[in-house]
């Protein structure tokens, strides 16, 4: 063999021989996709989804029931913002608008009643003073559930 195929072949296992010892560049995998948001929960059967109104008469109670024990076992304290109903959940947060003058006040169903027929809710002795019905002793209100459950 010639000098010059020689030296080519040599180069030719040398760049073989190197090339097959390298390491092969591989990409980096891609980034994950994105999470899938999840699903809101399902609320139970005994909780609705819809959001709960009701107009009607509400009157207020006051000094004669302070202190006494209301149906959630808390004591009534008239200069708080409380009001009874019939049948909503107690611990129910509610809005209730006086419709005779647009005041709103946001009120806890702690306690059972009213026991007058006729009428829907009754409130603390503080809420009808916010809703500007103390002197009058009841009013027309709209109740509006503002946690569901």
């Amino acid at each position: 063999m010639t000098r010059t195929v020689r030296n080519a072949a040599l180069i030719l296992l040398a760049t073989l021989a190197l090339t097959a010892c390298q390491t092969a560049i591989v990409p980096p995998p891609p980034p994950p996709p994105p999470p899938v948001p999840e699903a809101a929960p399902l609320l139970p059967p005994s909780c609705p989804r819809y959001v709960f109104h009701q107009e009607g008469i509400a009157s207020w109670y006051g000094s004669s029931h302070h202190g006494r024990a209301t149906a959630s076992g808390t004591p009534y304290d008239m200069n708080g913002l409380s009001a009874a109903h019939r049948r909503l959940k107690l611990g129910t947060r509610i809005r209730v608008t006086n419709l005779d003058n647009n005041r709103v006040v946001e009120l806890l169903v702690n306690d059972r009643g009213p026991y007058v027929r006729g009428r829907i809710l009754d409130v603390s002795q503080r809420a009808a003073q916010q809703l500007g019905f103390l002197d009058d002793g009841r009013t027309t209100v709209r109740i509006e559930i503002i946690e569901p459950c």
